[in-house]
């Protein structure tokens, strides 16, 4: 029997499981997952974009628009931020490791990237693309040495919207 030829590469497994995390957002307009794995393929932490921890999803401001104080922004935990501080190993282990995201990270998330030693971001979207945080995102990650890829799937086998 020949080896199966259909099965998912790890780029497609670990972006899965990134959109499927992000499927646990409670945010009506834009929900965002976060894998992180090690340098061997084993997945250290998952999350989504949403509110702080104790803070409840039914009183949590999800407007778009308005007031800033009454708006998702100045509360949202984006999901690769949520994905660190959820992490309940050693810090060390995130050192050389790589974050999968449906959407490139902001400059706030790309500092925190940074800071852990994640060293590759692989995202899907780059839906800002060319907006004063995206340029600043790429240009922390340029001069710090994390190296940034779009993903995609060479074989498509997997319905990237799950």
């Amino acid at each position: 029997m020949d080896e199966r030829k259909d099965y998912l590469s790890w780029d497609e497994y670990f972006m899965a499981i990134a959109i499927l995390s992000a499927k646990r957002s409670k945010d009506p307009n834009t929900q965002v997952g976060a894998c992180i794995v090690s340098n061997d393929n084993r997945i250290l932490c998952c999350g989504y974009n949403g509110a702080p921890n104790g803070f409840d999803d039914k009183v949590f401001p999800w407007k778009r628009e308005g007031n800033p104080l009454n708006t998702k922004y100045m509360y949202v935990c984006h999901a690769e931020l949520n994905t660190i501080l959820n992490f309940r190993g050693s810090k060390k282990d995130l050192e050389g490791a790589k974050i999968y995201v449906d959407l490139f990270p902001c400059n706030e998330c790309a500092k925190a990237i940074i800071q852990t030693g994640i060293k590759q971001v692989i995202y899907l979207s780059d839906k800002y693309d060319g907006t004063d945080g995206n340029i600043v995102s790429k240009k922390l990650f340029d001069e710090c040495g994390v190296k940034y890829t779009k993903f995609e799937s060479k074989n498509k086998i997997i319905n990237i919207q799950i």
